[in-house]
């Protein structure tokens, strides 16, 4: 807050120059004196000095120059003015400057014509307007075709164990284990493919609505391939065949390492000896307005495509062509050959993405890598894996006989016994062994694997780095741990070089990632929120390499970042959420950055700092102790909490065992089916009994108050379980079960929502995949959290990031991989894109 002062005076509309003793000051121009006005009624200030710096004189913060950007848009006399702009301009003075040199032409004076794309001129098919009547019929279809396949499914595995149970001997059982686990992997792959060109043939650019009969089939196509288990072939040449298959147009030599599965397959064409990372959305369709609209992806032959990138409908990117981390091509956006891209949205940047040597890597090479690990599947994963599920069931006396036609229902105390301890046994002997084998395994392993060494990819030395990082990326034991101080013995045990640890209580949240542990460096007194990459691989299409990857001392990382190896930040740095880590340029310290491309803000503000005094000597101390106490309660309920739902879950499977000799394979279809219902119902019964009933307030306090250590309890609370209703009605009514205020129709296709009593999304609104609605922050130990309001209508593109305190008008539409920042207004109807988010032109 800014003190008022009687002695700061603005000059007038018909004042000269002032000469002063800090020299000459220029007459101020209209558009500083309206801005001068906002500002001062924003900040509480009678006055507010040209030449004062928002941050460092002002006092000001970016929520508070959010507020002031906001009601210079509503002034319709005034330039628009951005975050961006402001960051870049922290004075009134060279703000009005800079808005006086981008200011367009007025109206009268003629404007050439903005070239359109293909896109822009393809007219657009007549749209529908929104039917309650069909929403409800496509839920119910989903429904249905879920049981349906949930019967199919159960009464395949009960033939499967009656044949595999009237084996003699090991080799036998083996032999049948190994027939049907390769017949069913088999079948269940080739089933999304026989679906794909059953209902749909080949994609085609268009839109349809969502929740239509044609939405439906695309729904039916996008969910088998999402459940499809090819997708644990990321990585390898057989993934790559696989797309082929649903007729998308690759070339030789391909590395896809995404997880992100491309649905719309005929509209993917990618080049030979392109490389696509981990993390980036190529789908070749979007949800846009209540409709998919769907459209091609070409991406050309040598290509690299960087980590956390989204890559839109109508996008092309030439030879040789690349784009960094953290970016993204927005709907019409065209690489040309051989030039670099970043940013969000791209432009132009020298920077050099491949930071690894080619090496020989023939098409004999990936042929046998990937038959290697299709031999492996089939003769040791699948056989072990159903014999031994076989094997279960017979030497286990919980489940011995159980599944015999005839056998007696067990008695209620002999059925609890079986349930608490079979479960206890599984659940906790997991608990146990598990991070016995991550800290072992992995790193007798990684000894394959020399750091800065080029290897060629699809060989023993890429086979141990995959083993390696897919291990030590486990997601249960970091949710276990994170957000308390023990997150800092589990990552140095599993192998993070962590200096000399500054204990916070909250050093790392639940969210971490990399490629391998054993390369990875933090500086002492480093704070990480969630969603952290750390990137220490190295990938060309031919080879790679691990690397070391550093942090900074005292940094601070937000939310859903990319770290890559070489990145030129040191000491004493805020990162922003999403912000694009640099790679070139002088080494960063002491600063803030934010955006994709990044640029600089200041490290911290005069806000940020009210709760310093807690975060020294003997108040830390006591902070720290009570702070470890709630944590270590939070983690032994987290432990409970998922024993009961395993312990129910296994009561529910005795139970169907027991039926099974009497109503036959309906009840193993039948538990597929109430196992989703039982654990949605359960964590949602959990979530709010936590809160008591009650929506949440927002809040502003340190990390050391009580009520953010109650705060963490809650994300804790396990929610993967949502991807499951992605796309469906369903999805609304659990949001709206863990008290979001949601309205009808809501289309979302994987949005997250970080806290549901804070959130209200109006009617008809469209939300993509990757997209984030979070009402909160907690940077440098200060945790914030406030409402966000979505209107009716409104769009979020894919990997959108929407922060706390915003507001989205009716209508409005925010672009993918875009990050609205907080406090933001976006008016009615309006279209946003860019990190930090700000009016896109049209």
């Amino acid at each position: 807050m800014v003190e008022k002062s009687a002695d700061i005076l603005m000059p007038g509309p018909d004042e000269p120059v002032i000469a002063g003793h800090a020299g000459i000051i220029p007459a101020a121009t209209e558009t500083e004196r309206e801005l001068a006005g906002i500002l001062a009624d924003v900040v509480q200030a009678e006055h507010v000095p040209p030449d004062s710096h928002f941050f460092d004189d002002l006092g000001a913060n970016s929520l508070v120059m959010a507020q002031f950007c906001a009601r210079v848009r509503k002034r319709p006399d005034l330039p628009t003015v951005s975050m961006k702009d402001i960051y870049r301009n922290p004075t009134l003075r060279g703000l009005a400057e800079a808005l006086a040199v981008n200011t367009p032409p007025p109206v009268d004076t003629p404007v050439p014509a903005a070239p359109t794309t293909p896109a822009d001129t393809t007219p657009a098919p007549a749209r529908t307007a929104p039917s309650t009547v069909r929403y409800v019929l496509c839920g119910t279809a989903q429904l249905l075709i879920f049981l349906g396949y949930s019967f199919v499914v159960g009464l395949t595995t009960a033939r499967a164990y009656e044949w595999i149970g009237s084996a003699s001997g090991f080799v036998d059982i083996y032999l049948r284990s190994l027939a049907f686990g390769t017949g069913g992997f088999i079948l269940v792959c080739l089933f999304p493919v026989a679906a794909k060109w059953i209902l749909v043939g080949r994609w085609k650019p268009g839109e349809f609505p969502v929740w239509s009969a044609a939405y439906l089939r695309f729904w039916i196509v996008k969910v088998l391939l999402h459940a499809n288990p090819m997708i644990l072939f990321t990585g390898n040449p057989v993934y790559v065949m696989y797309l082929r298959a649903l007729g998308a147009r690759i070339g030789k030599n391909v590395t896809i390492l995404s997880h992100s599965v491309p649905v719309c397959t005929d509209l993917l064409t990618i080049g030979a000896d392109t490389v696509i990372r981990k993390d980036t959305f190529f789908q070749c369709y979007r949800a846009h307005a209540g409709h998919i609209q769907t459209g091609r992806v070409d991406i050309g032959r040598d290509v690299f495509v960087g980590e956390k990138s989204v890559i839109d409908i109508d996008t092309s990117m030439g030879d040789g062509s690349q784009l960094g981390h953290a970016s993204a091509l927005y709907r019409g956006q065209h690489v040309p050959a051989g030039e670099h891209r970043h940013g969000s949205p791209a432009q132009p940047t020298p920077v050099e993405h491949i930071r690894v040597e080619p090496t020989r890597c023939g098409t004999l090479r990936r042929a046998v890598f990937g038959v290697t690990s299709l031999l492996q599947l089939f003769l040791l994963y699948l056989p072990f894996t159903v014999g031994g599920i076989y094997i279960l069931f017979a030497e286990v006396p919980a489940l011995q006989g159980r599944l015999d036609a005839g056998t007696t229902l067990s008695t209620v105390p002999e059925f609890l016994t079986d349930t608490l301890a079979l479960s206890a046994v599984v659940f906790f002997g997991g608990v146990v062994v598990g991070p016995a084998l991550l800290f072992t395994v992995p790193r007798l392993l990684s000894l394959a694997v020399k750091p800065d060494r080029v290897y060629p990819l699809y060989g023993f030395h890429y086979a141990m780095h995959r083993a390696v990082a897919g291990l030590t990326n486990l997601k249960f034991f970091p949710w276990l741990f994170g957000d308390s101080s023990y997150i800092v013995f589990y990552l140095r045990r599993l192998g993070y070089d962590l200096s000399r640890v500054e204990q916070t209580g909250s050093n790392f949240g639940t969210e971490v990632q990399h490629e391998t542990p054993f390369l990875v460096s933090v500086g002492s007194g480093t704070m990480v929120a969630d969603g952290l990459s750390l990137l220490n691989a190295e990938y060309s299409s031919t080879s790679f390499k691990v690397s070391r990857t550093s942090i900074g001392a005292h940094n601070f990382l937000g939310n859903n970042i990319a770290f890559p190896a070489g990145a030129r930040t040191g000491d004493n740095c805020l990162l922003a959420t999403k912000v694009m880590i640099p790679l070139d340029g002088e080494l960063r310290e002491g600063v803030g950055l934010l955006g994709s491309p990044c640029f600089e803000i200041p490290r911290s503000v005069e806000r940020d700092t009210r709760f310093d005094h807690l975060r020294t000597g003997d108040s830390l101390r006591r902070s720290l102790t009570a702070k470890n106490r709630y944590n270590l309660r939070s983690m032994a309920l987290f432990l409970l909490l998922r024993w009961v739902l395993a312990a129910v879950l296994t009561g529910l499977g005795l139970a169907c065992v027991d039926l099974y000799g009497t109503l036959g394979h309906v009840v193993i279809a039948g538990y597929l089916a109430l196992t989703l219902a039982v654990t949605a119902g359960y964590y949602i019964l959990v979530e709010r009994v936590i809160t008591s009933f009650r929506p949440l307030s927002p809040r502003l306090c340190s990390i050391y108050d009580p009520y953010f250590w109650w705060h963490e309890r809650l994300w804790k609370v396990p929610d993967k379980w949502l991807e499951l209703f992605n796309g469906t009605p369903f999805k609304s009514l659990v949001w709206r079960l863990m008290g979001v205020r949601i309205g009808r129709r809501v289309y979302d296709d994987g949005c997250y929502i970080t806290e549901r009593t804070l959130a209200v999304i109006g009617d008809d609104s469209t939300l993509n995949a990757g997209s984030k609605i979070q009402c909160h922050s907690q940077e440098d130990g200060t945790f914030k959290s406030d409402h966000i309001t979505l209107g009716s209508g409104c769009t979020l593109g894919v990997g959108a990031h929407v922060h706390y305190g915003v507001t989205l008008g009716d209508g409005a539409v925010l672009a993918p991989d875009s990050f609205l920042m907080k406090g933001e207004e976006v008016p009615a109807k309006a279209e946003w894109g860019g990190n930090p988010a700000a009016p896109t032109a049209k």
